[in-house]
């Protein structure tokens, strides 16, 4: 008071207080939080508590897809997009592609429905977290640069699917959609940890190894070797992603069933994360990742085998890049530094397309053929001349789940076993995989010798054939 009157307080600086009270109540419940946790307490809500709240985004992505799929399938019978019968593959009717139109409008669906949820209550049950966006008071949502990607990826596969391109074209398209994440430091953090082991204590001095200072044309340019380093970790992951599930999209469910474990998996570890504020990501995490499993569900009974319907390569590019944009985000954490361990956690639980790739690239160099030449001894149809297509199927599910299983576990703790247990897992497979196709390549090495055929000869082809161009195929039996 001055001279007995009341000093008058502006109202920008009435609500700056106001605002700040009220950040200062978030620190406080959080600093509860993380002081339960030092003490060995839970936190007063759940995992499932938080997935409850979520629940309605995978409700959402089901029914779109599950609806969205026979629509699919029609246009795709009118526009004549269908694989037809061959003797190369195991199918007597054609089927039609365009199944990735009907995932990608499932997924589209309940990223949407999490946009509603913001001016509309009720449809999200939003969990606790000091990390909200100023303008809206929720949490921050899955960013615009996740949906170009998506977009982009869905879009070239279905033009290859539709007329055919050049494969630098797709590649292309990944690319771009890695740099779109890239923008949007997505994954980023990911650098840190992975120069950590060669260059230590220097990582955290950002004068000495973040910015270095180039003088061209007498003006300093700041190189940040963290971002670049990610940059190129992030092509790297989304190329390699998306091209090792559209390797095991080989029998009717395989891919959609395993993207669907894998990304239960991840949303396990998401809801692990959110449960203690972990960042402004969490809730971006959590939304991908049952938008994800909502669509893959909701596609999953019409793609089981027999087949309706396959996710062609705008389907399986897609679900390959959706799973590795949810590694990506787990090494990303409010922390200044990212959480590497989180993504490797991730690897483990996307392990089956991972270790396929590897295994063809390997088959392939032993044989003598180029990369990117089809061949019928991947991981699936080893099993399904075994096991016949469903058994196969149910079979990589299984390993699936014991895979994201491993990954959870190495989320939680205990890394040293988990990380022991995994290269023993996948150590029994490379090597019993690469054992069968390299007895299988000797076996028509000797068969062609006895029946005369030069050594040099392809050993695929009989006497007086000559090498076709690989026909692509999407099917119950067969795939490059």
């Amino acid at each position: 008071m001055i001279s007995g009157t009341p000093l008058k307080v502006p109202q920008g600086v009435a609500d700056r207080i106001g605002q700040l009270g009220d950040e200062i109540a978030r620190l406080a419940e959080k600093q509860h939080e993380l002081a339960g946790l030092a003490m060995g307490t839970a936190p007063e809500h759940s995992r499932f508590d938080i997935l409850q709240g979520y629940l309605g985004v995978a409700i959402a992505a089901f029914l779109i897809t599950l609806v969205a799929t026979p629509l699919a399938r029609r246009a795709a019978i009118h526009l004549g997009i269908i694989d037809r019968p061959s003797e190369r593959k195991v199918h007597r009717v054609p089927i039609a592609y365009l199944g990735g139109v009907a995932v990608f409008l499932g997924i589209m669906g309940g990223i949407i429905y999490s946009y509603l949820a913001v001016p509309v209550d009720g449809l999200i049950d939003w969990h606790n977290t000091a990390y909200v966006m100023k303008e809206t008071g929720r949490p921050y949502l899955v960013p615009p640069s996740i949906v170009l990607g998506i977009t982009v990826i869905m879009v070239v596969g279905l033009i290859d699917d539709m007329v055919g391109i050049m494969p630098r074209v797709k590649l292309g398209g990944q690319l771009f959609a890695a740099a779109a994440l890239a923008y949007d430091d997505i994954g980023v953090k990911v650098a840190q940890g992975v120069l950590a082991p060669t260059l230590g204590e220097l990582i955290n001095n950002r004068d000495l190894l973040w910015v270095i200072d180039l003088p061209i044309v007498g003006l300093p340019v700041e190189l940040d070797l963290i971002y670049w380093t990610g940059t190129a970790i992030i092509a790297i992951f989304v190329l390699g992603g998306c091209n090792a599930a559209n390797l095991i999209d080989g029998l009717d469910g395989l891919l959609t069933g395993v993207t669907a474990i894998a990304a239960m998996g991840l949303l396990v570890i998401a809801l692990s994360l959110a449960l203690f504020d972990d960042g402004p990501r969490d809730a971006q995490r959590i939304v991908l990742g049952l938008s994800v499993v909502g669509a893959c569900l909701g596609f999953l009974p019409h793609n089981f085998n027999p087949a309706s319907i396959f996710l062609g390569d705008c389907g399986s590019l897609m679900l390959g890049f959706c799973t590795i944009v949810l590694i990506l985000m787990l090494g990303d954490s409010g922390q200044a530094t990212g959480r590497t361990y989180l993504v490797i956690a991730g690897l483990i639980i996307y392990a089956i397309p991972i270790i396929d790739t590897v295994l063809a690239i390997f088959r392939r160099k032993l044989a003598g053929k180029r990369l990117s030449e089809p061949d019928s001894d991947h991981l699936h149809h080893m099993l399904k001349r075994a096991l016949g297509v469903k058994g196969a199927v149910l079979t990589l599910y299984g390993i699936g789940v014991g895979f994201a299983l491993l990954g959870i576990a190495l989320s939680l703790g205990r890394a040293r076993w988990i990380y022991a247990l995994a290269l023993l897992f996948a150590s029994y497979i490379a090597v019993y995989s690469i054992k069968i196709a390299r007895r299988k390549y000797l076996e028509e090495q000797a068969a062609l010798r006895a029946a005369g055929v030069p050594a040099s000869a392809p050993p695929s082809l009989p006497p007086g054939k000559t090498p076709e161009a690989p026909e692509p195929s999407r099917l119950t039996g067969t795939t490059p």
